[in-house]
């Protein structure tokens, strides 16, 4: 008995991604294909807003007795803020509602978390279903990848990690004073400083695994032999950059935590547990 077989694809073209196969159904899997790129939608959606609301807010980032300061506000530049609050003075000038206190580092922040390459890879997926999933038809009639002009400053995500990487020095400085500014004074410990000191080994981990990071430390090298320092250390990050994901979600839950208990705090909805004076 003869079998017809009905094509799944369409026939190759010349334009860009173009010779991808063409699915005739909308699936051809019988799992939940969608709950990957529908949780992270959620999970970046969730970060955004919340990250939006609370930058906008503009109250409840610093608490005075112990020096607290929420990382969505450092460092804090506008002439409101709160002059302890401020590592670098602040400008003359009071900012409007529509600039956030942390004016330069929060786009800095941001710009190396939408260029890094785990996340371009997360909302390429979700959010734009550039390739939604395997065996999943795309919406997409052609694939331009990153030559679209929106598109090129992904390039730039090298440059944007030295940013980065000073924004988290500040971050880190941000949690050492607390760790001095006990309830009487001097050295003391408060579950605030537990919470800051995880979120910033996070963003350290999160950072240091990045695959620029990776690169900038063994990449060009032609024989690690000659090089052993240089070669411990990207060892060591070639650990971290095997778990980039799972930092980089981690990272942006601690950045949420540590933000909502400041503010807590803050606002006096909830005090301060000491562990230490």
């Amino acid at each position: 008995m003869e079998t017809t077989v009905t094509p799944t694809t369409s026939a190759h073209d010349d334009r860009p991604g173009g010779g991808r196969a063409r699915l005739r159904q909308r699936t051809l899997r019988t799992d939940r294909w969608w709950l990957g790129p529908a949780l992270t939608t959620l999970g970046l959606a969730t970060f955004l807003i919340y990250g939006a609301v609370r930058v906008f807010q503009q109250d409840h980032y610093w608490v005075q007795e112990h020096h607290y300061l929420t990382p969505f506000y450092s460092p804090c530049l506008a002439a409101q803020c709160v002059p302890d609050a401020s590592l670098f003075g602040r400008v003359p000038w009071e900012f409007p509602p529509f600039l956030p206190y942390a004016l330069i580092s929060l786009p800095i922040l941001l710009l190396f978390r939408v260029t890094c390459y785990y996340y371009r890879k997360a909302y390429y997926r979700s959010v734009w279903q550039a390739p939604t999933a395997c065996a999943v038809r795309e919406p997409h009639s052609s694939y331009t990848g990153e030559t679209r002009p929106l598109m090129l400053p992904q390039n730039g995500h090298r440059y944007f990690f030295y940013a980065a990487g000073a924004i988290v020095l500040i971050n880190t400085w941000d949690m050492l004073v607390p760790f001095f500014h006990g309830t009487e004074g001097g050295f003391g410990i408060g579950v605030g400083n537990l919470i800051m000191l995880t979120n910033v080994l996070l963003l350290w981990a999160y950072t240091f695994g990045c695959h620029s990071c990776r690169h900038i430390m063994g990449g060009r090298l032609r024989s690690f032999s000659r090089s052993p320092v240089r070669y411990w250390f990207w060892t060591r990050i070639s650990t971290l950059n095997n778990r980039h994901m799972l930092f980089g979600w981690l990272s942006i839950a601690s950045l949420m935590a540590t933000d909502a208990y400041i503010a807590l705090v803050a606002s006096g909805a909830i005090t301060d547990l000491r562990i230490l004076n």
